[in-house]
């Protein structure tokens, strides 16, 4: 039943990012097979580091079908262009879904192989980040990664709060579920309120030459 249900998350979260993914690649005015490129990067690329790292089957190598549910995105994003590739509130909303559904499938993955619950934290920051951060260096963007911008603190704020939840005796799926509205709310509220995070600024003034 948990299997199944990390599937569905996995195969939405997928969908989402592979959709957010097609749709840059879009505005870049890639051709189909760069945008289905992008689009599988950006849906495949954090939680195959994530298994890399915990030595466990990368997930996509064990059914054809997110390789399958890539191109059924690229032909939505194709039949509903005027939708899916007018203005950015569309983007933000694909990739904030797909942000919080593959934070949860990331420490739950992580959870299943036998690691400790911070190691977990840190998978679901990896698992909803990296893909992105992959999809904006093919695209030559800044990773949105490392910019002020709420969005790997999201994925840390999300991961804590399915810890603290996980401790005490409720159902399963209370701590799932909070973990990606707390995600999808720092998002929103983020770029709703214009909440970031402070830049680091160094003094990268050149020293006087000593005679």
């Amino acid at each position: 039943m948990q299997e199944t249900f990390l599937t569905i998350i996995e195969v939405l979260g997928t969908i989402a990012f592979a959709i957010s993914g097609i749709r840059m690649a879009a505005a870049k005015q890639f051709d189909w097979f760069g945008s289905y490129v992008v689009g599988l990067v950006t849906a495949i690329g954090g939680g195959t580091l994530r298994d890399v790292l915990l030595d466990i089957p990368v997930f996509w190598m064990l059914s054809p079908m997110y390789l399958s549910v890539t191109g059924i995105s690229l032909a939505t994003v194709i039949i509903f262009q005027r939708l899916m590739v007018g203005g950015m509130r569309t983007l933000f909303i694909f990739d904030a879904i797909g942000l919080a559904l593959f934070v949860v499938v990331g420490i739950e993955k992580t959870i299943v192989a036998g690691f400790p619950m911070w190691v977990a934290c840190v998978m679901g920051i990896i698992t909803g980040s990296f893909g992105g951060v992959i999809r904006d260096i093919l695209l030559n963007e800044e990773p949105l990664f490392f910019r002020k911008d709420i969005y790997a603190t999201a994925c840390l704020a999300g991961g804590l709060a399915y810890w603290l939840l996980s401790m005490l005796p409720i159902a399963q799926w209370i701590p799932q579920l909070t973990c990606a509205v707390v995600v999808i709310g720092l998002r929103v509220c983020a770029v709703h309120f214009k909440w970031s995070l402070p830049i680091l600024h160094v003094n990268t003034a050149p020293s006087e030459d000593k005679a």
